[in-house]
């Protein structure tokens, strides 16, 4: 009998026992005994016999000698059964690893490349991962002799839970908060009212068009969503060519608008999953509009109350006095805290991460120590920028995915009518929206909320950064066409590769396109342009909005009914001054920050 001592004998031992046993008569052993190098089922039904062999042989005294010695040798090839199991599951890891591997090289490669290309301009990230990505996607295609281009699957649940959230939680920490709300009128009819407008025009675009090409089977479902799908924009080119200190309005405008316009397309989406398609009647949109405002103003609440108990914590609890890393990472955390309760809600995540974003800048911001401010918005720049990378790298590969191209049962010539609609439709809604609200716009800030009103350029130039289309696009497209990344059906496969390559046409036509065009434009760009300067609020305006104990009940009244006269003649502005008022007297005090004439944020 064998003990467990024996798997630590050493070599010399077990070499010495093996001699032994050969000279005490091994030849004794049956050929069943013999073990034999086959798979790790083979081996263990071999072994599992053979032990079966040696126990009944055991009984006799005369068997003891040879039975000790090939229990040994049962012990050492099960030990080196382990190990090829062992072996094996490490060559199942490694075949995991080596994707990840090569991917991350990649995304390595992309900054290094987008650092070459960074003092031209002409092109950005975005483009310059979308051309390494198909690059690379060629290499692999070849490689795998026309099997397939992707090193790793794109799962939509991936994008939507680690991906995009750091995404737009950066666009939220790092607005510029003053320029946001001093314009929030007019980014909140482009980013909302538009993405209404746009959605509704490539709505019925689509189910007009479609059939001319041969393009058949999609449900009302699958049309609302294409909607949504290509009414989220990407205007990442636009902002890198603009400048934010020489075109304060347009840059904030974009900005804003491109913001809450990814988020508004996602929230509506998510109201679009939820409409029941078969019972569409004249309250259908009603009932739509009413499920938006729902998720709209909960997300928002949500996100405003993390940012508000974020900051809450970091004033009262002073992480800092001990470790900045807590404070750091509270901020990470409830950022994404805020995301994930959302979706478990039900609610839009997008919107709620972004307001938790804004209000974490505006308060907790201030609450951590000097080192960890310059820290946060260094990690959440990161994090969005290797998020973003990402995705329009696999979208390079994506597009020559085989198999998406074989399954779908277009003609060539009916494809490329599908493409050239969808951008024409694009084209359109973006167009229907910009102007017209551009006009509204310029109407109801008259006064003075500003200085200078949207010109006809810088409509041209709002316009066109909202072409593109970027990240958020395929997301929903692989949500609302695919599982988990693969399309079920023709007609699926068929608009998973129309979003790529509209993706495709318009990041890299109109991106290059971008800079020649504003500097068309805007030739004056090159030195500060005065007009776009915010206009200031005086002490008296600040001292309008709230109510007095000090003051009589007179004053108080008049008060009121002066600041009501400024709401009516001036929305926008007098709810900002209001909002600065009530921020100083309140809001700051017990969250933390400077009051307002001390920040320019």
């Amino acid at each position: 009998m064998v003990g467990s001592s024996n798997r630590f004998c050493t070599g010399r031992m077990e070499e010495r026992e093996r001699e032994a046993w050969v000279g005490a008569g091994a030849g004794s052993l049956t050929a069943s005994d013999t073990y034999q190098y086959a798979p790790s089922n083979s081996r263990h039904l071999a072994l599992t016999s053979t032990h079966h062999s040696h126990l009944s042989s055991s009984s006799s005294p005369s068997s003891s000698p040879n039975s000790h010695f090939s229990n040994l040798l049962i012990h050492q090839s099960m030990e080196l059964d382990s190990l090829w199991n062992i072996a094996a599951n490490f060559g199942e890891t490694h075949q995991q690893v080596v994707p990840i591997t090569v991917f991350v090289a990649v995304l390595c490669f992309c900054l290094i490349v987008g650092h070459l290309l960074e003092e031209n301009r002409w092109v950005n990230e975005s483009i310059t991962a979308l051309i390494i990505g198909c690059a690379t996607g060629t290499i692999i295609l070849l490689i795998s002799k026309g099997k397939s281009s992707h090193i790793l699957r794109f799962d939509e649940e991936i994008f939507f839970i680690y991906l995009l959230p750091p995404i737009i939680f950066n666009a939220g920490f790092q607005v510029k908060k003053k320029q946001f709300f001093h314009n929030f009128f007019p980014i909140m009819l482009f980013g909302v009212v538009g993405v209404f407008i746009s959605s509704s025009i490539v709505t019925v675009g689509s189910w007009l068009m479609f059939p001319m090409f041969g393009f058949v089977g999609l449900t009302p479902r699958d049309f609302l969503g294409i909607g949504t799908i290509f009414s989220s924009t990407d205007t990442v080119c636009t902002l890198q060519v603009l400048h934010q200190d020489e075109t304060p309005l347009l840059y904030s405008l974009v900005f804003g608008e491109g913001v809450v316009n990814d988020a508004t397309s996602v929230v509506l989406f998510n109201a679009i999953q939820k409409l029941d398609v078969n019972t569409i009647d004249g309250w259908t949109a009603a009932r739509v509009f009413v499920d938006f405002l729902y998720l709209f103003s909960t997300s928002t609440a949500l996100g405003v109350a993390s940012g508000l108990v974020t900051a809450y914590i970091l004033k009262g609890l002073y992480f800092g006095r001990h470790s900045s890393i807590r404070e750091i990472a509270l901020m990470v955390l409830m950022s994404y805290l805020s995301y994930m309760l959302a979706e478990l809600l039900e609610l839009s995540g997008i919107l709620t991460v972004f307001f938790s974003g804004i209000f974490m800048s505006h308060y907790a911001w201030h609450n951590v120590t000097d080192s960890s401010r310059i820290t946060t918005r260094h990690v959440f720049a990161m994090m969005s920028f290797i998020a973003e990378t990402f995705i329009f790298l696999y979208v390079g590969m994506d597009a020559l995915d085989i198999e998406k191209w074989k399954m779908s049962k277009l003609r060539p010539w009916n494809a490329i009518g599908i493409y050239c609609t969808v951008m024409f439709l694009i084209l359109l809604g973006r167009a229907a929206f910009v102007f017209p609200l551009s006009a509204l716009s310029n109407c109801m800030d008259r006064t003075s909320t500003r200085s200078t009103p949207i010109t006809f350029k810088h409509q041209v130039v709002i316009w066109w950064a909202g072409l593109m289309r970027g990240a958020v696009s395929i997301a929903l497209a692989f949500k609302q066409f695919t599982h988990y990344g693969v399309p079920l059906d023709p007609v699926n496969a068929t608009m998973v590769t129309t979003t790529v390559i509209v993706v495709l046409f318009s990041t890299l036509v109109f991106g290059f396109l971008t800079k020649p065009l504003i500097h068309y434009l805007l030739p004056q760009s090159g030195t500060s342009n005065s007009l776009d300067r915010e206009p200031t609020i005086s002490k008296e305006d600040m001292r309008l909005p709230l109510l007095s104990f000090d003051e009589s009940a007179s004053e108080n009244l008049h008060r009121a009914k002066d600041g009501l006269s400024r709401l009516i003649e001036r929305p926008v502005y007098t709810i900002h001054s209001f909002w600065r008022r009530f921020d100083d007297a309140y809001m700051r005090p017990t969250f933390g920050g400077p009051r307002s004439d001390q920040s320019s944020s």
